[in-house]
């Protein structure tokens, strides 16, 4: 039996960094497993990052769930606070990337590590891709 990997985040603009976090959370979960994708909404991004995304939350959600190592895409609807969509999504493991090693993500997404000891799910961080970022992308344009 294979396992419930969560991720989270805008994937605005989808590149090959998303698809190397999304395969990456598909070998962990195993070929029986889950990948769920917890996806930001434009309210949240816009008002997070002071302007809208570039592609709509609907499109990003098709895009991802169109992407082989997907199986269900839930919004974060939630916002600031991310616990309300780890619970809906019950993983095993939060998988983020290793960008986030250098940042307090617990501060990001309002837990400790004691509520995920609690719900007895594992944090991992997954090697972040250099050199490619929809910020960067949107600087080229």
């Amino acid at each position: 039996m294979g396992l419930r990997v969560y991720t989270g985040g805008t994937f605005d603009l989808f590149h090959v960094g998303h698809v190397r976090l999304l395969e990456r959370c598909r070998e962990i979960s195993g070929q029986s497993g889950t990948v769920i994708v917890s996806l930001n909404t434009d309210e949240f991004i816009e008002q997070y990052k002071g302007k809208p995304p570039i592609i709509s939350y609907q499109d990003r959600a098709e895009i991802l769930l169109s992407c082989k190592y997907v199986d269900q895409v839930i919004p974060n609807f939630g916002n600031e606070d991310s616990k309300p969509a780890i619970v809906e999504a019950s993983p095993d493991i939060i998988a983020i990337g290793s960008d986030w090693a250098l940042k307090d993500y617990y501060k990001q997404m309002d837990f400790e590590q004691s509520w995920l000891d609690k719900l007895n799910i594992s944090l991992i961080y997954i090697p972040y891709t250099q050199g490619i970022s929809s910020t960067e992308i949107k600087a080229r344009l």
